[in-house]
């Protein structure tokens, strides 16, 4: 179905957590802004930045009724990464609270661009980009869900939401709710930041009595469960209720899954990404309560192989790279489609066991994920280069109990005169929060092969042999 058809059967108010009133007066306003120009077969390209809920809401539900080209945007980008959204996008209208000036110049967009939403994800390099989606992929996507825990696409999906929409984990329990005919519940951030029972945080907006919580489903990035978790009983007890508790974005440590089991939380482990619109395989909360801890089976709407260097389909239990077909996979990287709808290449590694269940056990690149967000070592490493205070620079992963992983600097300082705060400070003004170090290293040099390359062993044993010098070892 349609947007429009969607949309129109959508009268209840079914967001908890806004002014069903006022965003639905909001998406008309935004309507009748775009009709100026689509009635003119003019489709402006808009970029979405928006923190507030309902504005962000009404600004994507008014784009896709208009079938308007719409890109997710992070209000907390800084200047570089703003810089490469501009000349990626190039938009003709801008809607939201970002350092970026209201802009309202539409021309005619591609006409292939008619319909696409492209939401943000990261490159090889750390570069942003955008996947494009449709209506369509978000829809397969949806009802691939409900046809793995429901058998059917007739049931309502309820989703609570403490991510951020602009983010394909959000914007997805937005879609599953809308499509199904569900309630989406919308948690202030408060509510997930401080100590004080959910109740309170949340009574400003809604009767708390009236929430059901083994009627939804709730989303979390480890970090976010790990959180939670010593957050003390009350919030325990709270989170035991749910129906299920899709756990994604990165993978979970050990400890951290069997805190969760202790506490009998009904974790769907799963596994995608912003190319397949989020999950493509999960493991049912049954499984992972009696012990399991990989990603269980391929749901509906996608197939998965495991295939070595040369492509070749690999046996069950054999290690090798993840490929996928989806009716939710994205149509390509804007501005530029697939040339086919071949198998998609992903990074990780991963092999099938004899029932059938995925397990995935490592990442092809240098990727790094901490907090459930995507790090690029590339990028990181020629932000530190571009401070002109260090001559060479690398960035490396490191588990970590809350974290997942955390991302650790090796710097080699230009001068003398080198200032680690000062390094850091030009850094917090150049990346996101998430992509600053959470550890730095001084090092006089960093060891390098032939090929220019960072040696892993000999970096390993430069930091350990430092470490013990400056511990007086």
């Amino acid at each position: 179905m349609s947007p429009k058809e969607i949309f129109d059967q959508r009268q209840d108010a079914w967001i908890v957590g806004l002014n069903h009133q006022a965003w639905l007066a909001r998406i008309e306003q935004r309507q009748q802004a775009l009709q100026k120009f689509t009635a003119r077969d003019a489709y402006p390209r808009i970029l979405l930045v928006q923190s507030d809920p309902l504005e962000f809401l009404a600004g994507f539900m008014a784009a896709c009724l208009c079938e308007c080209p719409v890109f997710l945007g992070n209000p907390s980008w800084q200047a570089s990464e703003w810089q490469q959204v501009l000349a990626l996008a190039q938009p003709h209208l801008i809607w939201g609270n970002s350092p970026l000036p209201e802009m309202d110049n539409p021309r005619l967009s591609q006409p292939l661009e008619q319909g696409w939403i492209m939401v943000p994800t990261g490159g090889s390099s750390g570069k942003i980009r955008f996947a494009i989606h449709t209506w369509s992929t978000l829809t397969a996507s949806v009802r691939g869900c409900q046809r793995h825990f429901f058998g059917t696409e007739l049931e309502a999906i309820n989703s609570c939401c403490w991510l951020p929409l602009y983010h394909v984990s959000g914007l997805m329990q937005f879609m599953r709710s809308l499509l199904t005919h569900g309630h989406l519940l919308l948690l202030p951030q408060h509510s997930f930041d401080n100590n004080t029972p959910l109740a309170p945080a949340i009574a400003d907006f809604v009767d708390p009595a009236s929430i059901q919580p083994q009627q939804y489903f709730l989303s979390l990035v480890p970090t976010q469960l790990q959180r939670l978790l010593q957050q003390g009983n009350q919030r325990l007890a709270w989170l035991a209720r749910f129906q299920t508790m899709l756990l994604g974005g990165a993978p979970a440590w050990p400890e951290l899954l069997q805190l969760a089991r202790q506490h009998h939380l009904r974790l769907a482990l799963t596994y995608g990404m912003t190319e397949t619109a989020s999950q493509v395989a999960t493991l049912d909360p049954e499984q992972f309560l009696l012990g399991e801890t990989h990603t269980g089976q391929v749901l509906p709407h996608a197939q998965i192989t495991i295939e070595d260097e040369h492509h070749q389909p690999l046996s069950p239990n054999q290690i090798g790279q993840v490929m996928i077909q989806s009716s939710s996979l994205c149509w390509g990287y804007y501005p530029h489609p697939f040339a086919s709808s071949d198998k998609f290449s992903t990074d990780d590694l991963g092999y099938f066991n004899d029932q059938g269940d995925l397990h995935i056990v490592g990442r092809s690149s240098r990727k790094i994920i901490s907090g459930g967000q995507n790090i690029y070592p590339e990028e990181i490493e020629d932000a530190l280069l571009g401070t002109g205070m260090v001559k060479d620079a690398t960035v490396l992963g490191q588990p970590h109990s809350e974290w997942g992983q955390i991302m650790i600097a090796v710097v080699v300082p230009k001068s003398a005169a080198f200032s680690l705060p000062a390094l850091a400070m030009l850094l917090r003004n150049k990346l996101s929060s998430f992509k600053q170090p959470k550890q730095w290293l001084v090092l006089p040099t960093l060891p390098r092969n032939p090929q220019g390359k960072v040696d892993p062993i000999l970096l390993n044993e430069a930091i350990q042999a430092y470490s013990q010098n400056q511990n007086g070892g």
